[in-house]
């Protein structure tokens, strides 16, 4: 197993800032796709499920750059407010009730806070359970801050964050397969499990693309506009898109 690491070595040609204007570009393409294309389209789905190799993506360097940030009560408030900012571009976009996705990552954030000063195992136990499921109402709940945690976990070992992966993936497959039932009249079916397994085809590639591609290293250049750029582009992408939609809806009629 070893060797197999050394070798995927010599593959690490991505640097964190590459990784995450990937994920930016997939979450952007999943947001078109479920804002201007017909559900269950092929198409619709393509895009729905490219979309999925984002979160992970963003768990991953949120584990990753936890341990090394100069300030964590800035990074935690810097969260907190851009979630509150991109409440209204994300009900706008999707036209639902629900918390955003910066949101999810915030408590993602508190379950690291929560596994590095709470030294009681219950206690602590609670806290991280408490916080998953303060997730229900939100973008990516339950997976995202149970991967965040599994990677934490990991201690940075690369097998455990590939079973990390791992485990997320069937997770989520599992409840997408409870989704798409509902619209089999509640049977399992050949469809419904391939398509569920299909879907989390972005938390693999995610995982591959860190676990193997990731060379552990920043941009040289441009470090402070990257990471400002994901927070500013996540409402500011939600708006622009929703007045597009408002846009192409009053040419129509």
């Amino acid at each position: 197993m070893e060797r197999q690491w050394e070798a995927a070595d010599r593959l690490r040609v991505l640097n964190r800032d590459v990784i995450k204007y990937m994920a930016m570009f997939t979450m952007l393409l999943n947001h078109i796709g479920h804002m201007f294309l017909t559900g269950g389209t092929p198409f619709h789905e393509i895009l729905e499920d490219v979309g999925f190799f984002t979160a992970p993506v963003m768990c991953y360097f949120m584990v990753e750059g936890y341990a090394y940030t100069r300030s964590k009560a800035r990074y935690g408030l810097r969260l907190f407010l851009f979630a509150v900012l991109s409440q209204i571009p994300f009900e706008l976009a999707f036209g639902q009730r629900g918390l955003n996705m910066i949101y999810t990552l915030f408590c993602c954030f508190l379950i690291l806070v929560v596994m590095e000063k709470v030294s009681s195992p219950v206690l602590q136990a609670g806290c991280v359970m408490f916080l998953i499921l303060a997730t229900v109402n939100g973008d990516w709940p339950i997976v995202a801050p149970l991967l965040t945690f599994l990677l934490c976990r990991s201690g940075g070992d690369r097998r455990k964050q590939a079973v990390s992966f791992g485990v997320v993936y069937l997770l989520f497959s599992v409840l997408n397969t409870q989704n798409y039932m509902s619209g089999q009249q509640g049977a399992w079916t050949v469809y419904t499990v391939v398509h569920a397994a299909l879907s989390g085809v972005g938390i693999l590639v995610a995982a591959l693309t860190v676990l193997v591609f990731y060379n552990g290293e920043r941009a040289e250049k441009g470090r402070n506009f990257s990471k400002w750029f994901f927070y500013i582009f996540y409402p500011a992408h939600l708006l622009v898109l929703y007045m597009t939609k408002e846009g192409l809806h009053k040419i129509q009629f």
